[in-house]
């Protein structure tokens, strides 16, 4: 089901910092306090190839994001522990050594469950333990989550496994968003920081597609 237009879920989750620090860490709370957009990413694991690429990419941009007043949080089914040990290790040795945004460790997959992201393609039945068996490794798809300063979620995508994201069309979309925010107008297609945006209305729709 679909979380676009809904709050955020309202839960705790372990995370750890680039310090190697431990704490419970809530989506839906650090947005409204802090009145700050939340980008919130999820990887399948640690450790793996196409993961560290993105997380060096989202720190590359971590000025971009800070100037649109939106947090940055990386997400996965790994310990605190795996966590941390990955930000010791070198980024020329497949680690993410540098990264500064924090990282929940939801180890215990309620936060994955609730969103529905998990890597579980099918499951089975097995009389004789009276127990499910599911396929799949258990980890989180490549999702997306955008959350506006009231803990509404205003974007949400999903990557399969090898498909690394784009950190650029976030910001675009952020910009949007912000866009609608402040002006009420809507952003047609394609539209980036800078360019016309419309009304929604049919006279704001025949005049743009009519300069465009």
């Amino acid at each position: 089901m679909a979380l676009v237009g809904k709050k955020f879920p309202n839960i705790a989750v372990d995370a750890m910092n680039e310090m190697g620090d431990t704490f419970k860490l809530n989506v839906l709370e650090e947005a409204i306090k802090n009145k700050k957009k939340v980008i919130l990413f999820w990887y399948p694991k640690d450790f793996t190839f196409v993961c560290p690429t993105e997380l060096h990419a989202f720190q590359s941009a971590l000025g971009e994001f800070e100037k649109r007043n939106t947090l940055v949080i990386g997400a996965s089914c790994d310990t605190p522990e795996v966590h941390f040990a990955w930000l010791n290790t070198a980024k020329d040795n497949g680690g993410i050594e540098g990264v500064t945004y924090p990282l929940l460790a939801d180890s215990n997959r309620n936060l994955a469950n609730m969103l529905r992201i998990l890597d579980l393609s099918s499951e089975t039945y097995n009389e004789e333990t009276d127990s499910y068996v599911y396929e799949g490794d258990n980890v989180t798809f490549r999702a997306t989550f955008l959350i506006d300063e009231d803990g509404k979620v205003f974007h949400e995508s999903v990557n399969d496994m090898p498909v690394g994201r784009n950190v650029n069309e976030y910001l675009r979309l952020i910009d949007a968003y912000a866009h609608v925010q402040k002006n009420g107008e809507v952003c047609p297609a394609n539209w980036e920081e800078g360019k016309e945006a419309m009304n929604a209305d049919r006279k704001g729709v025949a005049a743009y597609l009519s300069s465009n």
